[in-house]
């Protein structure tokens, strides 16, 4: 797996938040899908990782 960004606290809260969530759906049982939220997490770290490819090429 690349590399984490760094992530601002806003972010962070973001994903510790959808982490819980998807840990109280895997206590619901196997049968429940968790892809809407593997999307929104994906979708934050890759914002994340465009926005430290971005602040990189500015410096």
């Amino acid at each position: 797996m690349a590399q984490d960004p760094p992530l601002t606290a806003a972010e962070k809260a973001q994903l510790v938040w959808l982490g819980a969530r998807m840990c109280k759906r895997e206590l619901a049982g196997p049968e429940v899908d968790q892809a809407d939220l593997q999307a929104k997490f994906d979708r934050i770290l890759d914002g994340a990782r465009k926005r430290a490819a971005q602040n990189a090429r500015s410096q």
